[in-house]
Formats: structure tokens, C-alpha cells, sequence
């Protein structure tokens, strides 16, 4: 697998995390050995891993927590980190989504690459150009 493809992986793994709840599987995404750092939409900048994963716990412990799905990812690796930013489409099941632009930043942690940062916050973006973009080419 390439780099890229097994950082596509890491970053795919913290949004089925996410969008099945799964504290257990979040805590497994993020560092163990670096400092951790995490800022949601509207929240104050989160330092250290106690106080992100605590973060986490609680997001998804919310019955009521939006269900998130990863768009458009792009990546970029410099040696042992790796940036991905893309499109988080937010839905509340009432078909009113929101899109937020995230970046997500990981490092190598031996043979896996953990993350170390995410941010998101509010985006324009026309949801038509997402679907676009998804369609396969014609030939």
C-alpha cells in the first residue's frame, strides 16, 4: 500500500470513528506519544490527549450528535507527518447538511501514521460541486 493510500486509511478511520460513535476506536486514531491538539467548530483550541479524548468522549456519546461523512480529501506527506484537509459534510437527518472544511494532520508512529491535530470550521461550498466531482469520468 502507498504512503498516501495508508494515510487515506488513518484519516478514514477517525471518520468511521466519528460517524459510528465509537469512543474506543477514536482513542485509537489519535497519538499516544505526541502532544495532541484538537479545535472543534465554536469551541476553545483543545491541548494534550486527556482533554481531546475527553472531547471526543463526549461528542459521541450525544444521541443527538449529526451524522459526518469525509469529502474531497487531498494530502500532502513531509517525511514522517502527513496533512489531509477535505470537506466533513455534516447531516442532521433532516436533510439541512452543513459542510465544514477540516484538516487533519498525522504523524508515522512506526508502521501506522496516528493523529496528532484536527480542526474544522464553517465552509461555503455549493453541494452540487461535491456530487460532480464524484461522478466517474466518460470516455
Amino acid at each position: 500500500m502507498s504512503e498516501r493510500n495508508t494515510v487515506l486509511f488513518a484519516n478514514g478511520a477517525f471518520y468511521a470513528a466519528f460517524a459510528g460513535r465509537d469512543a474506543a476506536a477514536m482513542e485509537q486514531v489519535w497519538a499516544k506519544d505526541k502532544t495532541v491538539s484538537c479545535s472543534h467548530p465554536g469551541w476553545q483550541p483543545l491541548m494534550g490527549r486527556a482533554e481531546v479524548i475527553a472531547s471526543w468522549r463526549s461528542i459521541l456519546a450525544n444521541p443527538s450528535a449529526p451524522g459526518i461523512s469525509c469529502r474531497q480529501e487531498r494530502v500532502a506527506i513531509y517525511g514522517d507527518c502527513a496533512v489531509v484537509t477535505c470537506i466533513e459534510q455534516i447531516s442532521d437527518g433532516k436533510g439541512q447538511d452543513e459542510f465544514l472544511a477540516a484538516t487533519n494532520i498525522f504523524v508515522r508512529a512506526g508502521s501506522i501514521w496516528a493523529m496528532v491535530h484536527h480542526q474544522a470550521g464553517p465552509v461555503n461550498i455549493d453541494p452540487q460541486s461535491l456530487e460532480e466531482e464524484e461522478k466517474p469520468a466518460l470516455n
